[in-house]
């Protein structure tokens, strides 16, 4: 399997080459601006706003498959633009692609979100991601799209916002809930995704859904660190305009994956 990681010097991106290269399949990986770490990749610089290069680029790999993983919070062109010409190119040549979406294209409810539920953006990342979708639906329906939430391990931001706002150089929301899922697991439903035929959107995430400050507490008691400090608001109070509650309805994954995906208490309770 000859497979072209678009977005490969991102955390999900990087862990994708990582297990793809170990379960014995040659891997391109393409960045930007980063660097990509993972030993066995062919690294290659790609601008995904720049439609020619990408096709370029694809037509010269000629991958079995494509996994497409790059965005930018405040770029629509990075992240709507250019998941529509990686579908493009990936589509030129015949590959299977594998998109990974977000959470952040619902507007949040109490009710967990099925897999086809349609997008309802309230900020522009989520309109963003909405858009995205779209284009990659209408330019290749046998696609897999794959809505995930929070991503979790070693060296990720969501860790690492939760030990600023413990020490009281961050705010965690109490009133944004998420469906955290380990990055290994994401990886590895995602290179599952890569072989088999499944179309249209999955969400792909873990079964616990948290707070982002309850997220906080968790990391406290995982790392031992003093839970008093942690710092918290809402995001009314911040001002800050988003998805509110978004959990994901995960059954159809569970059902499909050999993967189990599992919750954030799982992966953060103390060994």
């Amino acid at each position: 399997m000859r497979v072209l990681v678009v977005g490969a010097s991102g955390f999900l991106g990087g862990e994708v080459c990582r297990r793809a290269g170990s379960a014995g399949w040659s891997v391109v990986g393409t960045c930007h601006c980063g660097e990509i770490t993972v030993a066995g990749v062919a690294a290659r610089r790609l601008d995904v706003t720049d439609r020619s290069a990408v096709r370029a680029l694809v037509a010269e790999v000629r991958p079995d498959a494509v996994v497409s993983t790059p965005y930018r919070y405040d770029d629509w062109t990075v992240t709507a633009d250019g998941a529509a010409y990686v579908a493009v190119a990936a589509a030129e040549v015949g590959a299977r692609l594998v998109h990974v979406s977000s959470d952040a294209l619902h507007a949040g409810r109490p009710d967990p979100y099925a897999d086809d539920d349609p997008p309802t953006p309230v900020n522009a990342y989520g309109a963003a991601k909405a858009a995205a979708e779209t284009a990659v639906r209408a330019v290749d329906p046998g696609a897999a799209l794959v809505r995930t939430s929070l991503i979790l391990g070693e060296g990720s931001k969501q860790i690492q916002l939760s030990r600023d706002a413990l020490a009281g150089r961050a705010t965690l929301f109490t009133d944004h809930v998420r469906c955290p899922v380990d990055v290994t697991d994401l990886a590895d439903a995602v290179l599952e995704l890569v072989e088999n035929a499944y179309a249209g959107p999955l969400n792909v995430a873990g079964p616990d859904a948290v707070s982002r400050a309850e997220l906080g507490l968790l990391v406290a008691e995982r790392f031992d660190l003093d839970a008093a400090g942690l710092t918290t608001t809402t995001s009314a109070a911040a001002g800050q305009a988003g998805p509110g509650e978004v959990r994901l309805d995960c059954t159809r994954a569970a059902g499909l994956l050999r993967t189990r995906l599992r919750g954030v208490r799982e992966l953060l309770t103390p060994s």
